[in-house]
Order: C-alpha cells, then sequence, then structure tokens
C-alpha cells in the first residue's frame, strides 16, 4: 500500500511539474532556411486530429507586399520538429497578406483567409480602388482544406460579400486567428475579424458565416475608431485585429493601437459581431503598435477555470514578450509572465490537444518564428 500511495504522489507531482516546467521553444520558420529573404505574419491552429498548422507570408524582400505566398508547416509531435515548408498560395508578382484560420469544429475542416494586393500596389498606395472591379482593388480570399492542412483547394474570391462597395479600399483578415462561437444565440457562427482602410483611417469589423463557411456576410464598423491628431484631420485608434468570446457568448475583441494611447483597444458585440460598442483602452495592455493575440483557452464550465489569454510585448518596443490570464472575461488582466525577454512581435496562441498553450511568434527582429509550449499552469504562477 505505502508502494502504491507513493507511486500515486510521484505521478501526481510529475503532472503538475510538467504543467509549471519552464517553456520549451523550437524553431518553425526560418527564412534562410526555409528558401524565403523573410518571412512574417505568423498563424496558427490545431486540427481535429491534433496536427498544429503554422501558416505565415513567404517574402521575396524584407517589405509587407514583396510577392508574398502563403506558406505552411506542420507538426504532428505537438511543435517539436516541423515538417518541410509548404507553398499553400502563390500569386506570382501579386502580394498575398494576412494569412488568417480557423478549424470548423463540427467538420473538421481548416478555413484560411487571406488576401491579395495587386503587384504594382502598396498598402498606402493612393490608386488603391474601391469596389470590386479593376487592377487597383484588393481582393479577399478563402481556402479550405479536409486533410489536415496535406492539400488545399482552389481558392475562392469571396471580395462581395466580405469588403464594402464604397469607402473601403484595403482590406486585412486579422492576421491570427478566427473564432467560432460555442454559446449563446449564435452558436456556431463562424467569426473573422477583419479591418479596412483608407490607410491610416482603419476600421474594424466581423466577416461571419452561419453555414459553416459556406457563405459570408459582414457587419458594421467599431464606432469610436478615429481620434483627432495634430494639425487637424482625424486618425484611427484601430488596426490588426483579433477576437474572443465571452462566458455569454458575447464577442470581444482586441486591436492594436494606431493612435491614441498606448495600450491595447477593445470592443464588445453582444449580436456575434454584427454591431459593435464604441472603441475603449485596455490600460493593463501595453501595445508599442503591434499585433497580437488573445485566445478562449477555457469557459468556467465542469470545473474548468474562466480564462482568457492575451500575448504581446508588454513594453513600447516590440520586445518583452508577456502572456497574460483574466478570469473575468477581460475585464482586467491580473496575472501575466515574461515568456521572451528579446525581441518578441507578431504572435499567436493555440490551446494543444494536452491542455498546454502553443505561442507562435516572431522573434530576432523577424529573424525567425519560434513555437513555445507551455503549460496554462505557468501562466497563471505569474505575477
Amino acid at each position: 500500500m505505502k508502494r502504491l500511495i507513493f507511486y500515486v504522489g510521484a505521478l501526481l507531482v510529475t503532472a503538475f511539474a510538467a504543467q509549471t516546467a519552464e517553456p520549451v521553444f523550437s524553431d518553425c520558420f526560418v527564412p534562410k532556411t526555409d528558401g524565403f529573404k523573410s518571412i512574417r505574419i505568423p498563424s496558427v491552429v490545431v486540427t481535429k486530429k491534433g496536427t498544429i498548422l503554422a501558416f505565415a507570408e513567404g517574402r521575396a524582400a524584407n517589405a509587407d507586399q514583396a510577392q508574398n505566398k502563403i506558406i505552411l508547416k506542420r507538426s504532428t509531435d505537438n511543435g517539436a520538429t516541423w515538417l518541410a515548408v509548404q507553398t499553400v498560395h502563390d500569386d506570382g508578382a501579386n502580394s498575398l497578406n494576412n494569412p488568417t484560420a480557423i478549424v470548423e469544429r463540427e467538420t473538421g475542416r481548416v478555413l484560411l483567409m487571406y488576401q491579395r494586393i495587386p503587384g504594382h500596389l502598396k498598402e498606402h498606395s493612393k490608386e488603391t480602388a474601391t469596389g470590386y472591379d479593376g487592377a487597383n482593388v484588393y481582393r479577399n480570399f478563402l481556402t479550405t482544406s479536409d486533410d489536415d492542412g496535406a492539400t488545399w483547394s482552389k481558392p475562392l474570391d469571396i471580395t462581395s460579400t466580405t469588403k464594402r462597395p464604397t469607402l473601403a479600399t484595403t482590406i486585412a483578415s486579422g492576421p491570427g486567428i478566427a473564432i467560432q462561437l460555442e454559446h449563446g444565440a449564435n452558436k456556431g457562427r463562424i467569426i473573422f475579424p477583419f479591418n479596412e482602410g483608407p490607410f491610416g483611417v482603419w476600421n474594424n469589423y466581423a466577416v461571419y458565416s452561419d453555414d459553416r463557411g459556406a457563405t459570408w456576410a459582414m457587419g458594421e464598423n467599431v464606432p469610436g475608431a478615429l481620434v483627432d491628431v495634430a494639425k487637424g484631420g482625424k486618425r484611427s485608434q484601430i488596426n490588426e485585429v483579433q477576437v474572443a468570446e465571452l462566458s455569454d457568448g458575447s464577442v470581444l475583441l482586441n486591436s492594436r493601437q494606431f493612435a491614441g494611447t498606448k495600450v491595447r483597444k477593445k470592443s464588445i458585440s453582444h449580436d456575434g459581431g454584427k454591431t459593435w460598442s464604441s472603441v475603449e483602452d485596455v490600460p493593463e495592455l501595453r501595445d508599442p503598435s503591434c499585433m497580437a493575440s488573445i485566445l478562449r483557452y477555457s469557459f468556467g464550465e465542469n470545473g474548468a477555470k474562466n480564462l482568457l489569454l492575451y500575448s504581446g510585448p508588454d513594453s513600447l518596443k516590440r520586445d518583452n514578450g508577456t502572456v497574460y490570464a483574466s478570469s473575468d472575461d477581460g475585464k482586467t488582466w491580473p496575472v501575466k509572465r515574461v515568456l521572451r525577454k528579446e525581441s518578441f512581435a507578431y504572435s499567436v496562441l493555440t490551446r494543444l490537444p494536452n491542455g498546454d498553450v502553443g505561442c507562435l511568434f516572431e522573434a530576432d527582429n523577424y529573424g525567425r518564428i519560434v513555437f513555445a509550449r507551455f503549460g496554462v499552469e505557468w501562466v497563471l504562477d505569474g505575477k
């Protein structure tokens, strides 16, 4: 009996130690090794079979529009190692940007959205056109996979149902991940967070589907986006954006700050992304103007914690990458843990099959994209 008690006790200690152990890091994308001048803009999801899919932009130069391809790496061992790089979409001289992914809960289908910027344009180009026709139009694409990311469907142009016919010039999904609601009147709805231009006058909105991605609609813009700037004129507070579900099925939007106080911006939707509350500051989450991640880790059901996680630079520079935890649906963020003190830019969180957390992030001044694995208890042990 003493041996049995000792054995069970040892198992519990081992399990707890595994949860609270220091994070484990592995290189996912390395530009020179993977055949690109630059690789940026991570997205990561986990399939129903447990395969981790890491997406990014493979760039021909160190620029946001540089004949970018949408690329992918897959891991079948919880992110310890990664298979060879795959090209999901190559559009020649045109630039493909802002990979944003989700795994549909019932079918396991992987949905990936991204945008095509004509090769002769940049994000700030004044020639960028509104509407759906012509050579100067940003376009939105959807591709899907039913075999854990091994193969992908022919990209479908869904611009007309996801971009406004007037005013909007640039459009960008995420980047990062989309969500599928688990509670409330809109249970099952897939929501992709978007921002639209003109450049500097950004608006956030939701693109959503109630039929598992067969058709798409879009909600209203988040109000209160614009603030006064020096010499008159207006500039948007918000830009790259992520969303997470709250306990009651509402949706929390968390956006990169583009003007105003150097903290994250938030808004809430009570109707599944159709309408939003006015933009507010999130004082606890510093932001040097950098894409960041928010993840619904668990709901407060069946003994689990009501837990939201956030990752981003806790700094006025792109460093000191920190993971935060909230147990009150993002009203406060009292717990945080530094994941990496050095260079830390764009990041995306995901929940792994064993309950650990994965964080795919840009490191070393965009010199590589790294995958970190850690137990949620490691975060909760923070101050």
